[in-house]
């Protein structure tokens, strides 16, 4: 295979968004003189109200000015997160308590289901039935990865209060 040059030109949609007319991604950028005013004094604190608690790094002094609209935190996981926001985000105090939170959540999730009266198909929604369809060697591997974790956890978690008794050589003749 050799390559060729392309003229990007005749490429549809090619250069769309070089037009400086129409650049959306800074609707501020004309309003506010940015260019002139490099400091933003007179940048408004948001774009967008806030109306549900919305977490936010310590390295900002305030919310960004355009966020999505997440579901407040909330339970166990809402702990974890506003815990984790409390430290920088070049800590692992601070991304691995969210990853945690995001497990927690999974699981406050399928009790929520379960408290009202919702039995949720989980094979389905991990997307089993086509794993095994299309990557059934590694979907056999990982099934045998959780069950052998999960084996060995109860293992360990079921021989954890019987010791085990030294076996002791008992000498009859010591008697006479």
């Amino acid at each position: 295979m050799e390559n060729t040059t392309i003229d990007p030109t005749q490429i549809k949609g090619w250069g769309i968004d070089a037009d400086p007319k129409n650049d959306p991604t800074y609707p501020m950028r004309d309003r506010m003189n940015v260019g002139e005013d490099p400091d933003n004094k007179h940048r408004p604190d948001s774009l967008q109200p806030v109306d549900t608690e919305v977490l936010r790094s310590i390295e900002r002094p305030n919310v960004s000015a355009v966020f999505g609209t997440p579901a407040p935190p909330r339970g166990v996981s809402g702990l974890i997160r506003r815990a984790a926001f409390k430290y920088s985000e070049n800590r692992y105090r601070h991304w691995l308590p969210l990853v945690l939170a995001d497990r927690v959540s999974v699981v406050e999730g399928i009790v929520d289901d379960l408290a009202h009266g919702k039995v949720p198909n989980i094979w389905a929604e991990k997307g089993y039935d086509v794993e095994w369809k299309y990557n059934r060697t590694a979907f056999i591997t990982k099934m045998a990865v959780i069950g052998l974790a999960t084996a060995g956890v109860v293992a360990l978690l079921s021989s954890g209060g019987k010791k085990k008794k030294k076996h002791v050589k008992k000498d009859y003749l010591s008697r006479f």
